[in-house]
């Protein structure tokens, strides 16, 4: 499959004519221009930086073949758009055009005991070839090829993430959620977490935009 990397949480898989855009969220400026393109959108959780309502709803409207997936709170949102709009929890599988997806994970990490936990699903996508955890170091009970790895927001932590990484065994790890990060900060938690550090596993950093072949 073709990948590609958005700022931010949002990327895009492609394969056989198929297009799945996960988590255009407000903190991508490219979030609108991604779902266009796609046939259907993956939400992991209804946090703004990963769902942005304003793009999504007005996709549905102009697209009538899009669907959508996400959790409970993000249909109730959206409206179910005579069933284009489904609501998935963990252990849910479904196939979109030639992609097969597994749901995981059921809660956002924490961030503090004051703030609430919404719900939050990781995407695992054809068997392993790639998954994308929302917010929460959640492990699949699957073996993992690309895993896409939060490195920045106020519940990340760069022991728990190397932790999770050796706990999930991927062959690669590509960084997601970077944006709270400068660009000496991406640069020292690559290199914390990478291959030279504490997880012994390639990290690539991809400028939004980015393609690159899975």
């Amino acid at each position: 499959m073709r990948f590609t990397k958005y700022a931010h949480a949002c990327v895009a898989l492609e394969k056989d004519g198929t297009r799945l855009v996960i988590d255009p969220g407000t903190f991508t400026p490219e979030a609108a221009e991604a779902v266009s393109r796609a046939h259907a959108v993956l939400i992991t959780h209804e946090h703004f930086d990963h769902f942005d309502e304003e793009v999504v709803s007005s996709a549905l409207q102009a697209q009538p073949d899009l669907h959508v997936y996400a959790p409970a709170p993000v249909v109730g949102t959206l409206g179910c758009h005579d069933g284009r709009v489904r609501a998935v929890a963990a252990g849910d599988t479904f196939a979109f055009g030639s992609f097969t997806v597994t749901v995981h994970g059921h809660r956002h990490a924490l961030i503090h005991e004051d703030i609430p936990r919404p719900d939050n699903v990781g995407y695992l996508v054809d068997d392993g070839v790639l998954y994308h955890p929302g917010d929460a170091y959640f492990v699949p009970d699957a073996s993992v090829h690309t895993l896409l790895l939060p490195t920045s927001g106020p519940w990340t932590k760069l022991g728990e993430a190397a932790d999770y990484v050796r706990a999930v065994k991927p062959e690669q790890i590509i960084q997601i959620h970077e944006l709270m990060l400068s660009d000496l900060g991406q640069q020292s938690t690559a290199a914390l977490l990478g291959e030279n550090g504490l997880t012994g596993t390639p990290i690539t950093r991809l400028t939004p935009g980015t393609t690159i072949q899975l």
